[in-house]
């Protein structure tokens, strides 16, 4: 069992730690979820003849949810953060050796728990893949044209924070945990170039240097080109990185970049979700604004505060083995 660093509350978390970066990407991903799941699939038209600027977590949108109610980035993501602890660092560090996979079949039945008890929503890439894992215990689909969403991209964050410190370690389970329902390679750069991102942020990286491993991340991949920003924020997830870099590079405050990413509209939960995972990142948890921080609901606060600080336990777990 990994052992849980003492919890602490948004506010009392001191600024710059690790575990602030660490708390405030992931409560930066629940709030961007709450915010932008208001207007999900409207265009910006909508929006502006429905709410003017759209900058309140107020619930309702097609999924007529609870106001502070978080979907499906959020709450996979936890799940496969609960599923990462149950692994532990042994798990991790045996993923793909002498073709132990007991990790990603941890993963999958995870996945499969959350489809259970039936989460507001779930995209139907997941939920073809979740149902594949269940019917015929498979890990990883054949490489697919239709797998080019950003489901597996918009619940990576966990496993960032649980392989800090072992890039390898973070490569391999990102890739496991992706294919489990999406095999694609647009989706697999996504996750890899995306989560080292955050990890940058993480570490504190300066912000020019951190703007300039944007850049040179893009210049490998030049399917997520976003300069001109093509305008187009839909689940496909080239829209959604493009979507994802050009806020998070045009904004350094946390606030202004949620704000102007959530009213481009289209797939607006998992584009606010993502900015808000890298933004929070940048200003750590102290720094989130307060208005939004208290609409999520208690119980997501609390399950992202608890799951933050085991992940981060259990990076350390895999950088420092304990002696048998």
């Amino acid at each position: 069992m990994t052992e849980a660093r003492p919890h602490r509350s948004a506010q009392e978390t001191p600024a710059g730690t690790l575990f602030d970066r660490a708390l405030g990407a992931y409560l930066g991903l629940a709030i961007g979820d709450a915010l932008g799941a208001t207007v999900e699939f409207m265009r910006p038209r909508e929006i502006q003849a429905c709410h003017g600027v759209h900058r309140d977590i107020v619930g309702g949108g097609w999924l007529r949810l609870a106001r502070g109610q978080v979907t499906d980035d959020t709450t996979l993501s936890l799940a496969l953060g609960d599923a990462l602890l149950r692994g532990g660092a042994a798990g991790i560090a045996r993923l793909g050796t002498h073709g132990d996979h007991t990790l990603v079949h941890t993963i999958g039945q995870g996945f499969a728990d959350w489809l259970r008890a039936r989460p507001v929503d779930c995209g139907h890439t997941c939920r073809r893949g979740i149902l594949r894992f269940l019917h015929e215990g498979s890990l990883q689909g054949p490489p697919n044209a239709g797998d080019g969403g950003n489901g597996a991209l918009m619940r990576n964050l966990p496993v960032a924070l649980a392989t800090l410190g072992d890039d390898a370690a973070f490569q391999r389970v990102s890739l496991a945990q992706a294919r489990l329902t999406h095999h694609h390679p647009l989706s697999d750069a996504a996750v890899i170039g995306v989560g080292h991102l955050l990890r940058a942020a993480l570490a504190g990286e300066a912000s020019a240097a951190w703007h300039q491993r944007l850049r040179d991340w893009v210049a490998t991949v030049p399917a997520f080109r976003f300069t001109p920003y093509p305008g187009r924020a839909t689940a496909y997830v080239v829209d959604t990185v493009q979507t994802v870099l050009h806020f998070a590079s045009a904004h350094d405050d946390f606030e202004t970049a949620l704000i102007a990413t959530v009213n481009q509209g289209d797939d607006a939960d998992t584009t606010g979700a993502l900015v808000g995972m890298l933004a929070g990142a940048r200003c750590g948890a102290a720094r989130l604004p307060a208005r939004w921080l208290h609409r999520l609901q208690p119980a997501t606060v609390r399950a992202i505060t608890d799951q933050t600080s085991g992940l981060l336990a259990l990076a350390d777990q895999l950088v420092t083995p304990t002696p048998a």
